[in-house]
């Protein structure tokens, strides 16, 4: 039986380019753009699970992850 599940894909800015995360299965990747940083995330995640037995996706899988924003800080 297949389960489906959304997941959340953080994408930071970086020096050079973006790195994304998916802290549920504490996977990343990175981009020279949000988009690439975006679709490169989702390719090492279809990959993962191409490659992870049941049990590992289950080990790794964080089921309560929480975001939000703070507004505005100023840096000196």
């Amino acid at each position: 039986m297949r389960k489906t599940k959304q997941l959340t894909a953080i994408i930071e800015r970086e020096e050079k380019g973006y790195m994304s995360l998916c802290p549920e299965l504490d996977i990343a990747s990175q981009g020279d753009t949000i988009e690439e940083a975006r679709s490169n995330l989702v390719e090492a995640l279809e990959l993962f699970f191409e490659a992870a037995e049941p049990s590992e996706v289950e080990d790794r899988l964080i089921t309560e992850v929480f975001t939000s924003e703070y507004g505005y800080f100023i840096l000196i």
